[in-house]
């Protein structure tokens, strides 16, 4: 889903539940809040619309902190949505402990229009879930509670790997800062890098993490890392255009090729392969977004030599082909000049 500017900011509701965690409730409103478009003249805009709201009339919402904060929007805005964030929450009651929304969860959730885009922020997943939006679907969540969400929601997909899932309509992102990653992505799917690393530039974290869960997970015997596959992770993306082989990047850290891989996978949470293809998606958004190189000229210096194969990686990661992609997120300046 890729969305054209617009005079009307895309509306992001959160929905506060007892027993929130104050931190991701924060999470959509510092990420979302603080995005701005460009326009002519360069004058900024508000790239979206974010509120806050109760499952009942307005007033206090419990937190787990020592403190409740006071929400002044009821269900009714769920009404209103264009995108739904559901933060996790520790009094999920009937929801965590039976798979089974509350009367009141399930009214408010009854009043989310059709088509609406659903998210979830760690276990805020088994709202998602227990009202039928994962059904059949891939999802994630925070990976101490994986195994209990796949016992609870069977029909659910669960993979406890990832930061994050991006279904199309549906996504689902792991514990805690997971939900940075996830909101940032979507500013990314939704109005390109540029905004969302000016975001992640002033929310001082990073613009696209590596990996997944895997890399947080504690191991109760960890073996020994005296070696990392750092060096050979900044070596290769000084030479994206060049072809790299496993081997290189393994003789770098002069580990064999079994160990460089396992290595890898343990501290990225990905395969070496999966990770410079990555890399070098991002470098060819980066080159379609900045320059005026013509799409060959972005295929060899991003690494995948044909604009064929740029075309092929780009459809496969984004779901659309380079020119699209150009066309859709260059600056209102690049268009005017």
């Amino acid at each position: 889903m890729i969305f054209e500017e617009a005079a009307v900011p895309h509306r992001v509701v959160v929905l506060a539940l007892d027993g929130l965690l104050p931190f991701e409730l924060g999470i959509p409103q510092r990420i979302f809040g603080r995005s701005i478009g460009t326009e002519p003249g360069g004058k900024g805009r508000k790239l979206y619309d974010v509120v806050t709201c109760s499952v009942r009339p307005p007033g206090p919402v419990r937190t787990d902190a020592d403190f409740s904060i006071l929400v002044e929007r009821g269900p009714e805005a769920l009404a209103t949505a264009d995108t739904v964030v559901v933060p996790a929450s520790y009094e999920l009651g009937p929801v965590f402990d039976e798979g089974r929304l509350t009367e009141e969860l399930a009214a408010a959730l009854a009043l989310v229009r059709p088509g609406t885009r659903m998210v979830s922020i760690c276990t805020g997943s088994y709202v998602l879930a227990a009202a039928g939006y994962l059904d059949g679907r891939p999802a994630t969540t925070h990976w101490s509670s994986a195994d209990h969400f796949q016992r609870t929601f069977p029909q659910v997909r669960v993979d406890p790997g990832v930061l994050f899932i991006d279904d199309g309509d549906v996504l689902t992102s792991a514990g805690v800062a997971a939900g940075i990653d996830l909101c940032l992505h979507l500013v990314r799917r939704d109005h390109g890098t540029a905004v969302a690393n000016e975001i992640a530039r002033r929310t001082v974290v990073p613009p696209h993490r590596d990996g997944g869960q895997a890399q947080y997970i504690h191991r109760p015997v960890p073996e020994p890392q005296f070696a990392t596959t750092t060096g050979a992770r900044a070596w290769a993306l000084t030479r994206l255009d060049r072809p790299i082989l496993l081997r290189d990047m393994a003789e770098h850290e002069a580990m064999s090729v079994r160990t460089f891989t396992r290595r890898f996978r343990e501290e990225v949470g990905i395969s070496p392969g999966q990770w410079l293809t990555q890399q070098r998606v991002e470098r060819a958004r980066h080159l379609l977004e900045s320059t005026d190189l013509s799409i060959d000229q972005v295929a060899r210096d991003a690494g995948f030599g044909t604009a064929t194969s740029l075309r092929q990686h780009l459809q496969a990661a984004l779901g659309v082909p380079p020119t699209a992609y150009r066309r859709t997120f260059r600056s209102s300046a690049d268009t005017a000049s």
